[in-house]
């Protein structure tokens, strides 16, 4: 429990179509894609089953309530005073990837990235035709730290876009202001569209304050576009709902041009969900982040103790833990914690093998059982 709210209670989602559930099956807990195991705010379960009660699920429309509501979580959250108008509804990150690629570069142009990296980010760019460009991150005293030197050396006259993960899945930094406008000013001397992925902001664990990239140089904003959406927020993901804040006219036509055709309308669950959850979902939220913070160290504690093979970098941000695997010595450690009935994220599909994902968005004895199985599995 974490006051009002109940995050322990384990809910059964074997018979729910769970893409996180039933990938394995009963004997294998999932702690890999980065949904979370809590029931959704009351505000938002209330509002849902009284649209249900309504037995009518017909096309929607984007009302000017929800627009509000965005609208003031974003002033209210960061103070950034978003215009109507620079919102642009997506079906969600993914496909909003996929046409930031063809809005803002050509065949065969570039599409810069920093490894390891959301796997859409490394799959977006050569499924529309343009050339990905990857630059790892660098450790520099157990801290992960933006390859800035490395970007200058990759970047070339081909270059139209640096995605942006802003915080950082699946390395959990929260990128701080310095980091931030270097990534603005990187973007500002190439000439690059800065598309900023901030589906995790508000998932910051330590005391750190989100900063939109938008809102750090004014001067850099007009080339942002900044892609954001409740479903890691509130665990909404199955309604498919985000929206990109695109300030720029030029940008936003381009992006909307590009996605013509391509995103449906938004459903009618997911207008009333999100509507809810930017309004009535901040006390929830505070208690999700600290029961976040326990599991987080949970996590900690269990990897201090369980091997010198295993090592994990500080999580500022999400709830997802990236191991360092690699002193295992296993050829697939994936398979081997699967084996013993734990699932996790292979870190080759992030661009880094030899690590792996863990997902501590679920109970705290779901968690520890999970952690168990992957002692027992080092022993």
């Amino acid at each position: 429990m974490s006051g009002p709210f109940d995050f322990d209670t384990l809910i059964d989602r074997s018979d729910t179509a769970s893409l996180k559930w039933n990938l394995y099956g009963n004997d294998v807990l999932p702690l890999w894609v980065a949904d979370m195991d809590f029931a959704v705010p009351p505000a938002v379960a209330a509002v849902v089953e009284a649209f249900a009660a309504h037995r009518i699920y017909g096309y929607s429309r984007v009302p000017p309530s929800l627009v509000e509501a965005i609208v003031e979580y974003l002033h209210r959250r960061y103070g950034w005073s978003v215009e109507p108008d620079h919102l642009v509804f997506t079906p969600g990150i993914v496909p909003a990837l996929n046409v930031v690629c063809r809005a803002y570069a050509e065949a065969r142009e570039a599409v810069m990235t920093i490894t390891p990296a959301y796997p859409p980010f490394l799959e977006a760019p050569p499924f529309q035709d343009r050339v990905l460009q990857t630059v790892p991150a660098e450790l520099h005293d157990g801290r992960w730290r933006l390859p800035l030197e490395a970007m200058e050396a990759t970047v070339t006259p081909q270059t139209r876009i640096l995605f942006f993960c802003h915080p950082h899945n699946p390395l959990g930094r929260a990128w701080e202001d310095d980091e931030i406008q270097a990534v603005v000013d990187y973007c500002a001397r190439h000439d690059l569209v800065l598309c900023s992925d901030e589906i995790h902001c508000d998932l910051i664990l330590d005391e750190h304050a989100h900063v939109p990239a938008a809102l750090a140089d004014q001067a850099g904003a007009a080339r942002v576009v900044s892609l954001m959406a409740p479903s890691k927020t509130f665990n909404l993901p199955g309604l498919n709902l985000g929206f990109a804040v695109i300030p720029d006219q030029d940008l936003r036509r381009r992006f909307t041009h590009a996605a013509r055709g391509l995103f449906p309308l938004p459903g009618c669950f997911a207008v009333v969900a999100t509507e809810a959850a930017y309004r009535d979902g901040d006390e929830w939220l505070r208690a999700l982040l600290d029961y976040l913070r326990g599991n987080r160290d949970a996590v900690r504690e269990w990897v201090d103790a369980a091997s010198p093979g295993i090592t994990m970098t500080h999580v500022e941000a999400t709830y997802l833990a990236w191991l360092d695997v690699r002193g295992l010595g296993v050829a697939d450690p994936a398979g081997m914690f699967e084996a013993a009935g734990v699932g996790l994220s292979d870190g080759k599909v992030f661009g880094a093998p030899g690590f792996l994902r863990l997902n501590f968005g679920c109970p705290r004895g779901l968690l520890d059982e999970a952690l168990g199985r992957m002692a027992t599995a080092l022993r």
